[in-house]
């Protein structure tokens, strides 16, 4: 019978380099210290020898296989370099789940209501936002006072950028019950129709402002929406929607719209949500989203930050219906515009389990 007493260092020897540099086995080494093993021939000696350097190189492999799947690379000191793993998490450009199914972009009351146009492309692409209204009265300077080659220019630059223009925004209302005003307003909308066109923008977006206390409520509704039936057929002979906003005193109650969307009875003519408090009035915003969830064409959002509005519903709701058209932030100004956008764009990836 053999007697072999075997300190860790004279294992380590026997084995070669295959103990050398590999963190991990300290706790074999802590075992192996003093060890006593008994043979009875030199054959079973040599096997036994044979068995343990098989074993340390299995136990080399499957640790470098390891690292090698979790981004840990061998070498001096067993990890990346710092500029390796910067190099290595900047290729995920980002975590976003998945494409959402909606578009998002801004209004230009007010965040941009001082940018002009090269501006407001440059700044909707960096902050990854697809598209714009354009809000008239603002420095973007998209009125009907352009010419036809600027009109052309407009078109031009949105066309060749990331960025669309997905709307102009108007201010005017049909809800006045001076008759020589309304056909004067819807007259200056078909202008608008037409300056749309031109730039290229699919739609203009108009609004009641209220409801005249001296008139029927009925009566103008009903006032409201045969102009909106006039202008929704002018406007489908130019490609560019109406949009509704739902917008003024009484007239932003859910059920108000939906009565003027009855009588404007067009399919080129829709709904501008415009995520009102007075959403949650009556039956609650349930009930009012359904009213008109199937005339909805655009979506204007405040700050998403204010948790007296359920935006994450909206989007809820939106995301059933199919709406696949574009979520607008209507924002105020702000001195770091940038950095409000992206916070935006992130709180509404998030409320839709986006991000």
């Amino acid at each position: 019978m053999l007697l072999v007493n075997q300190s860790a260092a004279q294992m380590q020897n026997n084995v070669g380099s295959n103990f050398c540099g590999m963190q991990g086995l300290e706790a074999v080494e802590k075992k192996l210290r003093i060890r006593q093993l008994r043979f009875t021939s030199f054959s079973e000696l040599h096997s036994w020898r044979a068995c343990r350097i098989s074993n340390v190189n299995q136990v080399k492999t499957d640790r470098r296989q390891f690292l090698k799947a979790t981004g840990v690379a061998l070498g001096g000191t067993g990890l990346l370099s710092a500029s390796a793993l910067s190099e290595s998490v900047n290729k995920q450009t980002s975590f976003v789940l998945k494409a959402p199914g909606m578009k998002l972009g801004m209004v230009t009351y007010n965040i941009g209501k001082d940018w002009d146009v090269p501006t407001i492309i440059k700044n909707c692409a960096e902050t990854k936002f697809q598209g714009v209204e354009l809000r008239t009265s603002h420095a973007h300077g998209v009125e009907v006072s352009l010419s036809t080659e600027q009109r052309a220019e407009v078109k031009r630059r949105f066309r060749d950028s990331p960025v669309e223009l997905m709307g102009l925004g108007s201010a005017f209302d049909f809800h006045t019950p001076d008759q020589g005003k309304l056909h004067r307003d819807i007259a200056a909308t078909k202008e608008y129709i037409l300056l749309a066109h031109e730039v290229g923008a699919p739609g203009v977006k108009v609004r009641p402002n209220g409801l005249p206390p001296e008139v029927p409520k009925e009566k103008t509704l009903e006032q409201i929406g045969k102009s909106l039936g006039e202008l929704g057929a002018f406007g489908a002979e130019h490609g560019v929607q109406i949009r509704l906003e739902v917008h003024g005193k009484d007239t932003s109650h859910v059920p108000n719209i939906k009565t003027i969307m009855d009588v404007a009875d067009h399919k080129n003519v829709g709904v501008c949500w415009n995520s009102n408090q007075s959403d949650l009035d009556g039956e609650g915003f349930e009930r009012n989203f359904d009213l008109v969830k199937n005339k909805i064409f655009t979506v204007h959002m405040r700050d998403l930050y204010l948790d007296e509005y359920p935006f994450r519903r909206l989007l809820t709701r939106l995301n059933e219906t199919g709406f696949s058209g574009y979520c607008l932030a209507e924002i105020p100004e702000s001195t770091d515009p940038l950095r409000v956008m992206r916070y935006f764009r992130s709180l509404w990836l998030a409320y839709q389990n986006l991000l």
